[in-house]
């Protein structure tokens, strides 16, 4: 057995004839564990990807861990941002397009509406950026602010005018509410 201090893993291995054999095989291991291969013939890194393709990818994990509304919703904010960057490299999206992307949804929209777009965005570079994949370097939201967002304080009517509407309705409904 081999025990990995970085990684706190036992790595055992059976089937051997001998002592010999499983002390070689322990060496062995124990020498591929301290000096681990950098680049192997099977492992491929991306560093860069097509826009579309990292999208797809994203709604295809959504689709399969989240819920419907949760897939819609990202679902109609990617055919927004399809319409905008298709054609790009990931790497040739910079923080001052998705800026000037967020500020037009402010003016269109809201700046509650954008927020939600940068949020999305985020999720969807840190998607590719994620150690288990390494489809992409880096995330150009890294450091885009949140839109100030004004915050209206819900109405609550007052106890007579809750009253008044109750005594306006009919008796069936007067009973309900």
């Amino acid at each position: 057995m081999i025990y990995n201090p970085y990684y706190s893993r036992v790595y055992s291995e059976a089937g051997f004839k001998t002592k010999r054999e499983a002390r070689r095989a322990e060496a062995k291991r124990r020498e591929e564990i301290e000096n681990p291969v950098q680049a192997s013939e099977n492992v491929t890194t991306l560093t860069d990807m097509s826009f579309l393709e990292l999208v797809n990818r994203r709604l295809d994990y959504v689709k399969a861990y989240h819920s419907e509304r949760y897939y819609t919703d990202h679902y109609y904010m990617a055919l927004r941002w399809l319409k905008q960057w298709k054609r790009l490299n990931c790497s040739d999206i910079s923080a001052d397009k998705i800026q000037s992307f967020l500020l037009k949804r402010a003016r269109a929209v809201s700046a509650h509406t954008a927020n939600k777009e940068l949020r999305s965005l985020r999720a969807l570079f840190n998607f590719g950026i994620h150690p288990a994949r390494g489809w992409i370097k880096n995330n150009p939201t890294y450091g885009i602010a949140f839109l100030p967002v004004e915050k209206k304080l819900k109405y609550v009517p007052p106890k007579e005018d809750v009253l008044r509407v109750i005594i306006a309705a009919d008796r069936d409904t007067q009973d309900y509410l």
